[in-house]
């Protein structure tokens, strides 16, 4: 198979079209359709659907593509740390990471990262959806809680969990009485809260009176007195030490898990394991405090 008709193949795939990639690389558009057309013809399978303005993989050539990506990646990072004569970082990475993370944390962490790594360039995008990582050419994805994919590899970095809080001005009700509640989103329709509390377990009915798209903005509503809310213990840490929100319990239910995600462990690239240390490094203990005190500093 010719390396360079697969890597033109990858190009054009990468850019979703030979106009864009040859925009991006400067590289004839006439040159790349007639690489890839000779390599379709080699291995005698169409790798492109050629529509009137788009194009799109067939299966073959996404599964070629899913199947030689990192390793031609892996090539080019290798020829270029040997060239160096190291194989420290460098090259681009591309992150997906969800928006409480990013909000809180990212824009250090990221900072800090290309600080340390300056031949790397660092590029995060904030979404809770589930991405394509290779569709949307992302090298590495932060996800809460994700569903399991045998296409991904993965480990948690840190841990959390969910607790009730209110302002000290607001009371919580006795008995059955519904207490004025801040929700995250449109979806959450629940009614009562089961929490843990020091003398067991219970249940606090809830009448929702804000829905707001942001856990942060959630946080600002309940510190305004508007009502109670269910958010991480990391994000609310810290206005529990100094008073300004109560604990009224634990949230009962499966633990916050946070998660780096990558589509390979076997040609895992220099800059992507850099940066699953540098996680490591930042959170050693993967706590709810750990993520608190950096969102304090």
């Amino acid at each position: 198979m010719d390396l360079l008709a697969l890597a033109d193949f990858n190009l054009v795939a990468r850019h979703g079209g030979f106009g864009r990639a040859a925009r991006a690389t400067g590289r004839p558009k006439a040159t790349l359709s007639r690489r890839v057309a000779e390599l379709e013809s080699s291995l005698d399978l169409r790798l492109f659907e050629r529509g009137a303005r788009a194009l799109k993989l067939t299966q073959e050539g996404r599964a070629l593509y899913e199947r030689t990506g990192a390793l031609l990646t892996e090539l080019d990072e290798t020829a270029a740390a040997i060239a160096s004569g190291g194989d420290s970082p460098r090259g681009s990475l591309r992150i997906s990471a969800p928006l409480l993370f990013s909000q809180t944390a990212m824009g250090r962490l990221a900072a800090r990262f290309a600080l340390r790594y300056p031949e790397v360039r660092l590029e995060v995008t904030t979404e809770d959806r589930s991405v394509d990582m290779v569709e949307e050419g992302y090298d590495l994805v932060i996800r809460v809680n994700p569903d399991p994919d045998e296409n991904l590899v993965g480990r948690i970095f840190l841990r959390d969990r969910l607790v009730v809080v209110a302002s000290p001005d607001l009371k919580r009700p006795r008995g059955n009485l519904a207490v004025p509640a801040v929700m995250r989103g449109a979806g959450d329709r629940k009614a009562t809260w089961d929490v843990t509390v020091p003398s067991g377990q219970s249940r606090i009915a809830v009448d929702p009176v804000l829905r707001l798209s942001s856990l942060v903005m959630v946080r600002d509503a309940v510190r305004a007195g508007v009502g109670a809310a269910r958010l991480p213990v990391s994000l609310v840490s810290n206005d529990l030490a100094a008073g300004t929100l109560v604990h009224w319990g634990d949230i009962d239910g499966p633990e916050i898990a946070l998660w780096t995600l990558y589509p390979s462990r076997r040609l895992l690239s220099a800059r992507v394991s850099a940066f699953l240390e540098f996680m490591k490094e930042a959170f050693p203990m993967g706590t709810p405090d750990e993520l608190a005190a950096f969102i304090g500093r």
